[in-house]
């Protein structure tokens, strides 16, 4: 699990942003949203390993059920690029289907039970 630094960019290029994490342990997950988005993620890493290059006024976030997390989209072209999780705000993850030069269905990813930890069960 050696960090290496890896360059990534959101579907039209506005957001571009470096990241300092392994590929691998990838992680899909079960909740609401990430059943919809179909994200491979990186492993968690701290917030201070992400650079945003560009486009930082071109991010949106979302966040939902108990508000912790922090899921960051492109105002353009609405690829989810990053978010900060709700297990530990101090953690991030990153869209390994946005870094460069990585084939994010290539990887293992088993997926995370996040829908067993949600507050809001309809979602």
């Amino acid at each position: 699990m050696t960090p290496t630094i890896l360059k990534g960019a959101c579907h039209c290029g506005a957001i571009t942003f470096e990241v300092e994490t392994p590929l691998e342990p990838a992680v899909r997950c079960n909740c609401s949203l990430c059943r919809r988005r179909g994200a491979v993620m990186s492993p968690p890493f701290p917030a201070a390993r992400l650079r945003i290059l560009s486009g930082e006024s071109e991010l949106a976030s979302y966040q939902f059920n108990t508000h912790v997390a922090k899921h960051f989209f492109c105002k353009r072209c609405g690829i989810y690029t990053f978010h900060q999780t709700r297990t530990n705000p101090d953690d991030w993850r990153v869209n390994l289907g946005c870094v460069e030069g990585v084939d994010a269905y290539a990887l293992e990813a088993p997926v995370a039970d996040g829908a067993s930890s949600s507050v809001v069960t309809r979602a």
